[in-house]
């Protein structure tokens, strides 16, 4: 380590947001995440007996993915390397295997990779983890905002224990904000800092489960407020809300949350309860969710769940989806809200919706069964010689603009594929 080298890693701790300084380094620090770090549960102790094999840690921001990593490297008498999936490459990769191999094989040694953002590997970089994590040669530790299944190779997956953590609740997000408050080494006592208590809990609030987001706006508060005549630095509500700005939304447009929130708002129509889907309707536009996929899934709706009940309920949602083109946001949350409260509140039948499901399966797993004759088309020159045609009976022709006929393939005509029910 050269002069400079050391230089940085002796301001390293001085110069790290507090987030990254208040990150714990025992299993025992670790907040939250209590049906995975329990006592009796299979991750608390696999670390605590450093008896660790290749893992997946899977969550929103802020819930201590990375955590957990440094409580690990930190817990461990194996050799402990990270990489970063957005900016590594195959060098950085074999560099590290290559390290790894040497260590297991002239010591006897572990290594634990930890690979963050793992969802940012392509497949062919996930592909050439897979035979040293297969033989040992390292002891893979991911992390992802991403949902592993969809996002790793199903090879990586099948060789490691996925956890998936969870969003913090607010008791917790309070604990970590009076930890770095209280804390002089590594938080922000040293200041001198006074935080209300309703301050600390409109952060909490605020913060919706993301550590890191609650522990930013701390650090902001203490190097932008000035100190008063009793050389303390109050924080109360008002400045606390300065530094968050709004509440912290956890949506990605591509991710779990866009669509566990739009499958949230499609079964709350369908389930008739309007206030929940006014809730997820606003919990998407607040995230910037595009009023056209909005609109599109409420007509999905409204086809599929209120269907031939009300038919009047497509015409609603058509409209909508044609109006909020015309008038984008604001005023569009107006008429998205107006069709899918109409739809909630349609009775509701999926009739149609099942008969078109049964009629498909049905033609994909049988013959073609031949037309009848006269239902086929009779009007061009030479089908009344072939016998198309001859024989309908044009239901107008008749009372009540009915007439009984077959209008099925003989050898299903006593097949239902439609129930009114």
């Amino acid at each position: 380590m050269d002069l400079f080298e050391y230089m940085r890693e002796n301001t390293k701790s001085t110069r790290e947001p507090l987030a990254a300084r208040m990150r714990p380094e025992t299993i025992e620090e670790v907040v939250g995440q209590e049906h995975i770090l329990g006592k009796d549960k299979l991750l608390y102790r696999a670390i605590k007996a450093d008896k660790l094999s290749s893992v997946i840690f899977f969550g929103p921001p802020g819930t201590g993915k990375t955590t957990l990593a440094q409580v690990i490297a930190h817990s461990t008498h194996a050799d402990f390397c990270q990489i970063n999936a957005t900016v590594a490459g195959k060098k950085d990769m074999e560099e590290a295997v290559n390290t790894a191999r040497d260590n297991l094989g002239m010591y006897g040694r572990r290594t634990i990779m930890f690979v963050d953002e793992i969802h940012r590997f392509n497949k062919g970089q996930q592909d050439y983890l897979l035979p040293f994590v297969e033989d040992g040669t390292i002891v893979l530790v991911g992390a992802t905002t991403e949902n592993p299944y969809f996002e790793v190779n199903s090879a990586l997956i099948s060789r490691s224990t996925v956890f998936e953590l969870k969003q913090l609740d607010k008791n917790d997000v309070k604990q970590l904000i009076y930890r770095a408050l209280k804390d002089e080494k590594k938080g922000v006592a040293g200041y001198g800092v006074a935080m209300t208590e309703e301050a600390v809990e409109f952060l909490a609030d605020c913060s919706n489960g993301d550590a890191r987001t609650a522990l930013n706006a701390v650090e902001l508060a203490v190097l932008t407020t000035d100190r008063q005549t009793d050389g303390v630095i109050h924080i109360d509500t008002a400045v606390i809300s300065e530094c968050i700005q709004r509440r912290h939304m956890r949506y990605d447009k591509k991710g779990d949350n866009h669509y566990d929130t739009i499958s949230a708002f499609i079964k709350s129509m369908r389930g008739s309860d309007p206030d929940a889907v006014a809730y997820y309707l606003a919990r998407m536009l607040a995230a910037g969710e595009s009023v056209t996929f909005i609109a599109r899934r409420i007509m999905i709706c409204a086809a599929e769940d209120v269907g031939l009940a009300d038919t009047n309920a497509l015409t609603v949602a058509v409209e909508a989806a044609r109006a909020v083109e015309q008038i984008g946001m604001p005023e569009a949350r107006i008429v998205l809200a107006e069709a899918a409260i109409y739809v909630a509140k349609a009775p509701k039948s999926n009739s149609a919706y099942n008969a078109i499901n049964s009629a498909m399966e049905f033609v994909n797993n049988h013959p073609i069964y031949e037309i009848p004759a006269y239902l086929r088309v009779g009007s061009y020159s030479g089908a009344r010689e072939l016998g198309h045609g001859i024989g309908y009976k044009y239901p107008h022709d008749y009372e009540n603009h009915y007439v009984e006929q077959q209008y099925l393939p003989d050898e299903i005509k006593e097949i239902h594929f439609f129930d009114e029910k």
